[in-house]
């Protein structure tokens, strides 16, 4: 009798377990048709995105270029200063004249590989089986009073992030991203809104919040023409 009510009890098991990985792939395939599905995404090859930033008063530019997993520059300008960060697979240069820096700084180890992830331009559940990484799904969490699904993926440098997922649209309403800065180990949470969908069938947030202020995109270029000249660090 109790062999009996054991094997029912795995049987059980497993078909929550199946059950759940189902709604996961549910949850992941209906992402990606909201953010304009993955034959769009996959000629995405470059971007060009200028941003306007408010945090206390002042205003910050910024000309953000990207080469899908090869190069990115970053130009800024804050109390009439221009700065700039580039990074590359393989080394990250910052100038922040803000921070009494008055020439280009190599970045450390954990700043480059935890920067890296801004290379890819596809977006994460397109790549994240391709790149190795691990997707769980924690059933669901409320935020700002909707019920998300929580999902947390893993790479293979155990960096973690936790999406929220808005079950209306299925867009990632926010993010919460683990990552080691100088040998300790920080989180950072970021929400995304104004959700737009663009000429060539992709959406993308407008507006991104998080760090002290709200980002937003004032243009955008998908698939520009870029000089990789930009990407070099004169020392």
């Amino acid at each position: 009798m109790k062999t009996g009510i054991l094997i029912i009890a795995l049987l059980l098991c497993f078909s929550s377990l199946k059950s759940a990985a189902q709604t996961l792939d549910e949850i992941v395939a209906k992402h990606i048709e909201a953010i304009g599905g993955r034959e769009n995404w996959s000629k995405i090859n470059s971007m060009r995105i200028e941003t306007l930033m408010k945090m206390q008063g002042a205003e910050m530019h910024s000309t953000e270029v990207t080469i899908n997993r090869k190069a990115m520059r970053s130009d800024v300008s804050l109390m009439g200063m221009a700065g700039y960060t580039v990074i590359t697979n393989s080394e990250g240069w910052s100038l922040s004249p803000w921070n009494g820096q008055v020439k280009p700084e190599a970045m450390t180890a954990d700043d480059v590989k935890n920067a890296r992830e801004g290379l890819e331009l596809q977006d994460k559940f397109l790549t994240y089986k391709e790149l190795g990484k691990k997707l769980e799904y924690f059933d669901s969490d409320d935020i700002d009073g909707i019920e998300c699904f929580k999902m947390k993926m893993t790479d293979k440098n155990d960096i973690e992030t936790t999406f929220f997922i808005d079950p209306e649209n299925y867009q990632i309403i926010k993010e919460v991203f683990k990552m080691v800065s100088n040998g300790q180990q920080m989180e950072y949470s970021v929400f995304f809104s104004d959700f737009t969908r663009l000429p060539e069938g992709i959406v993308v947030p407008m507006v991104t919040s998080g760090g002290g202020g709200d980002r937003e995109v004032t243009k955008i270029e998908i698939n520009p023409v870029i000089d990789e000249s930009i990407f070099k660090i004169v020392r």
